[in-house]
C-alpha cells in the first residue's frame, strides 16, 4: 500500500508512550515504474529502437529516420520524468497532543496544512459527489480537507476504515 503507519498508535492507552507524534502516517503516490525499471525501460527501448536502423547504417535513409527516433525517444523520456515529477507528493497525518495534524508537501504546489482536535475530528467516505469515487475527508475546526485522494479506490477505502478505528482510540490517550 502506498500509505503505512510510520509511528502506529499503541494498542493501550495506559501505556506510556515516547516523547513525539502519537500516530504519524506517510501516505504517497503509487509508482508502478520505479526508477531502476524506468532506466532499464529506456534502455530495452533504445535497443529495440536502433536495432533495425543498423540495416540502413552507411546510407541517407539512416539521416532521415534518425530525427525521427531521436524526437520519439526524447519526448518519452521527457514524459516519464514529468509524470514522476507530478507525483512527488507526500501527506502526512500526526496525531499529537490531543491535535491530528495533516501535512501535504508537493513539488507543483506550496504546502498545504489541516489542524484540529483529534477529538472533533471526524473521517468521511463519499462513494459519490467527489473528485475520485470513494473520496475521502477529515472534517474539524470549520474545515473539511481531502485525504489520499491519489489512492486507489480499493486503497481508499482501506484509508478510510483504518482511520475510521484510530480517531476514536487516539481520544484515550488524552
Amino acid at each position: 500500500m502506498p500509505y503505512e503507519w510510520v509511528t502506529p498508535l499503541p494498542a493501550d492507552p495506559a501505556t506510556p508512550h515516547p516523547k513525539g507524534p502519537l500516530a504519524e502516517m506517510h501516505l504517497w503516490p503509487y509508482r508502478s515504474l520505479p526508477r531502476r525499471g524506468f532506466a532499464a525501460f529506456l534502455g530495452i527501448t533504445a535497443a529495440l529502437v536502433f536495432l533495425p536502423l543498423a540495416a540502413v547504417l552507411g546510407s541517407a535513409v539512416l539521416w532521415g529516420l534518425l530525427p525521427f527516433v531521436v524526437i520519439a525517444f526524447g519526448l518519452t523520456w521527457y514524459l516519464i520524468e514529468r509524470s514522476y515529477k507530478d507525483g512527488e507528493i507526500l501527506e502526512t497525518l500526526i496525531i499529537q497532543n490531543s491535535e491530528i495534524h495533516l501535512l501535504r508537501q508537493s513539488a507543483k504546489a506550496p504546502d498545504a496544512e489541516w489542524r484540529s482536535n483529534v477529538y472533533w475530528a471526524q473521517v468521511s467516505l463519499h462513494p459519490r459527489g467527489g473528485p475520485v469515487p470513494n473520496y475521502v475527508t477529515l472534517k474539524g475546526n470549520g474545515r473539511e480537507v481531502e485525504i489520499g485522494a491519489f489512492l486507489s479506490e480499493e486503497e481508499r477505502k482501506a484509508l478510510y476504515d483504518e482511520l475510521l478505528l484510530t480517531l476514536p482510540r487516539a481520544t484515550h490517550f488524552y
